[in-house]
């Protein structure tokens, strides 16, 4: 049966996460015909044996350097050919149900790209869509991420309005986003400056440039193992975090570049 959908997973040194991830999807297949496409980034662990040897009919392509994230999934993407790509992080767990969901929202609103709802082991939710990038925008959505994170009351209440309804955003995570492959095509695929981080929210940008939707939809649930230190502060504190913001800054928002750049120098994190 032909695919209708390509599941790219990336991976690098995450097997135990990774086993269970495809095992998610094994357990309880999505009911659209669907390929499994593993992209591992030079991992020194046992990540492809893993995979291949508890599931032949996954397709594994072990890469022999860590090209990085974006990267990695263009080379999924050009390795596939169904009309639908659902981009999908090696620390997700997938419930029975959920692809198939957030294929038919995509199906039924003509949206360009979709993300479904995500939340932790324990069920707390992810803010896992946002605005596009600015000083301002991200000062709130930072604000967003905190009160995901905080157990008061009146937080989850409102972090439990503010994930209820279906939404055209400017961005969903790269997490779980699903996208039409023509779509994909047309925006030129991942911008593969991006080591890790932002090529998402670029992604989704370039998406809307050329006149796509991207919506968020709390129809679908995927369950992301992500660390909670990022989920208190909604920052990664790295030099490959902070070459990617600027980067992204650089490419989108060039008046604010002198300024972040000058920032991170004070904070002793200069970017070259």
């Amino acid at each position: 049966m032909t695919a209708r959908l390509d599941i790219i997973i990336v991976s690098h040194n995450t097997s135990a996460a990774l086993v269970d991830c495809v095992d998610s999807l094994q357990a309880a297949p999505p009911a659209i015909p669907c390929h499994i496409c593993v992209i591992d980034n030079a991992s020194d662990d046992d990540s492809v044996a893993a995979v291949s040897g508890r599931w032949p009919e996954v397709e594994v392509v072990p890469l022999p350097d860590n090209v990085g994230f974006a990267a990695a999934n263009n080379v999924g993407i050009r390795r596939t050919s169904a009309p639908l790509i659902l981009l999908l992080n090696s620390d997700t767990i997938v419930p029975p149900g959920a692809i198939d969901r957030l294929v038919a929202r995509l199906e039924e609103t003509g949206a360009a790209a979709a993300g479904p709802r995500l939340v932790d082991a324990t069920g707390a939710p992810e803010i896992s869509f946002g605005p596009m990038l600015s000083p301002w925008a991200e000062a709130r959505q930072l604000i967003r991420v905190r009160l995901a994170a905080s157990r008061a009351p009146w937080a989850r209440r409102h972090v439990a309005q503010l994930l209820a309804n279906e939404r055209d955003v400017d961005w969903v995570t790269g997490a779980c986003l699903l996208v039409r492959r023509e779509i994909a095509l047309e925006a030129g695929l991942l911008d593969e400056r991006y080591f890790m981080y932002e090529e998402d929210v670029d992604f989704c940008a370039a998406i809307r440039t050329g006149g796509g939707r991207v919506i968020f939809t709390p129809a679908a649930e995927v369950i992301h193992l992500r660390g909670r230190s990022f989920e208190a502060t909604g920052r990664v504190a790295s030099p490959i975090y902070d070459r990617s913001h600027v980067l992204f800054y650089e490419k989108h928002a060039p008046r604010w570049a002198p300024a972040l750049r000058a920032w991170l120098g004070l904070r002793g994190r200069g970017v070259r």
